[in-house]
């Protein structure tokens, strides 16, 4: 499912019954943490909002407090980290989870809350549209498309946006999500749980503007792109064996019977090995693509009592007050 802010209609769930956390993960946002706070006060004006400081050197922490949120420090540094101590200290029915650098639409907040509770989702992504060109640069947009796709492939293919940092959550989600990353491939470990469990999902649409000035983003391309695609890579080894085993294991083939087919049609012809350590590094690099495929058969049946324990863990937190009641 996927909605834009001009698709909210005149019903929404009463949001002043449910506890609704507001969290903000933040590094030296000392220019933008201000308006973030007030526009989330003022779209979400029943919430609690959190602002987590992660080692900020300016005014960061001061301005938060001064904007009227609950401000807290994760020294660990890294997206993940912050996100790892937020999700198990804050208690709530309904979580936003937005950056603290003010390049997302506050005003979206309610509508991707009311579609959270409306359809009993655990997960709605806000899939960024760029408001200028220059909110979303050629770089970060071509490898969220190829990182997306590589997803969704692999995972399923019912969110368009991986590395959005805006998104609500259920308190199911919140409380079985295990929050094994560092930094910002936190991201896509939120949408490879939330489809490889089943979740039900959305998506709403949300304008994406450029930073306020004299605010620097921490993102960096590619060294962030290259722990994103690492981090998809040990998504697929953890969840997917089979697939990620069989593959190394077909590469494998292909390169033994590359460097030993040469040295088996000698053989035929002449009866003679004149390239022995070709023909026993080939033989060896077919031993290791079986034991890749031997490899990938048991660790699937681990990976699925894995997923089943994930499941169970998930089902066993109670339902969100107010969610299946609108």
């Amino acid at each position: 499912m996927t909605a834009r802010a001009s698709d909210a209609g005149p019903v929404r769930p009463d949001l002043g019954t449910l506890a609704i956390a507001v969290l903000i993960p933040c590094h030296n946002e000392e220019v933008a943490i201000g308006r973030v706070v007030a526009d989330m006060r003022a779209a979400l004006p029943t919430a609690t909002i959190y602002v987590y400081d992660n080692n900020s050197t300016d005014r960061t922490v001061e301005v938060a407090r001064a904007a009227g949120a609950v401000v807290r420090r994760e020294i660990l540094q890294g997206k993940g980290n912050v996100v790892r101590r937020m999700f198990a200290d804050v208690d709530a029915d309904v979580y936003v989870l937005v950056d603290g650098d003010d390049t997302y639409d506050a005003a979206v907040a309610p509508l991707m809350v009311s579609t959270l509770l409306e359809g009993d989702y655990d997960m709605v992504n806000g899939a960024r549209e760029a408001a200028v060109e220059a909110a979303y640069r050629p770089g970060h947009r071509f490898g969220n498309v190829v990182l997306t796709r590589i997803v969704t492939s692999i995972f399923g293919n019912r969110i368009s946006d991986i590395l959005s940092g805006y998104r609500v959550f259920s308190r199911r989600f919140v409380k079985s999500f295990p929050a094994l990353s560092v930094g910002f491939e936190t991201e896509t470990e939120f949408t490879v749980h939330a489809l490889e469990l089943k979740m039900p999902i959305a998506e709403v649409r949300t304008a994406y503007r450029d930073r306020p000035a004299g605010s620097a983003s921490k993102l960096r391309t590619f060294t962030d792109g290259i722990r994103i695609l690492r981090t998809i890579l040990v998504l697929i080894k953890e969840e997917r064996p089979l697939q990620f085993f069989a593959l190394t294991g077909f590469v494998l083939l292909v390169a033994a019977v590359a460097l030993g087919l040469p040295v088996v049609v000698e053989f035929a012809r002449t009866g003679l090995v004149p390239r022995l350590p070709t023909a026993v590094l080939a033989s060896g690099l077919v031993i290791l693509s079986w034991l890749s495929l031997v490899c990938g058969l048991i660790l699937d049946s681990v990976a699925r009592g894995r997923k089943e324990i994930k499941r169970l863990a998930y089902l066993a937190i109670p339902l969100s007050r107010g969610a299946g009641r609108v």
